[in-house]
């Protein structure tokens, strides 16, 4: 097992969430949640993958080949779909954000101080 994946989910998970902290922009600060989100989808790619397997079709395969793990697939699909629906839902804030105070710079919010 390589540990690339991992390394390679950390540098995109830390990316975007570096863009979160340092964004002045609601919308830049949604996109760069969906960066981070995204590092889930290589983390489960790392998890799932293994060297000489197939995909669990067992109809031509011998009962002892190596074969992928399908939860790992249908993990990594549902990832996709709540990753575009959050999305979809924040970007739809923003745009609400945008018509009721003018701005979507998050310092400038006033009704958001306490």
């Amino acid at each position: 097992m390589s540990v690339l994946p991992f390394l390679a989910a950390g540098w995109i998970f830390l990316a975007g969430m570096y863009g979160i902290v340092t964004s002045h922009n609601l919308v830049h600060a949604v996109g760069c949640l969906s960066v981070a989100q995204s590092a889930t989808y290589v983390l489960l790619l790392g998890v799932g993958y293994r060297r000489g397997a197939t995909a669990p079709v067992f109809s031509d395969l011998p009962t002892d080949a190596p074969v992928t793990d399908p939860v790992v697939q249908a993990l990594a699909l549902t990832d996709v779909v709540v990753g575009a629906t959050l999305t979809a839902l924040l970007l739809s804030l923003v745009i609400q954000i945008r018509k009721r105070s003018g701005t979507v710079d998050p310092e400038a919010l006033t009704g958001l101080k306490g």
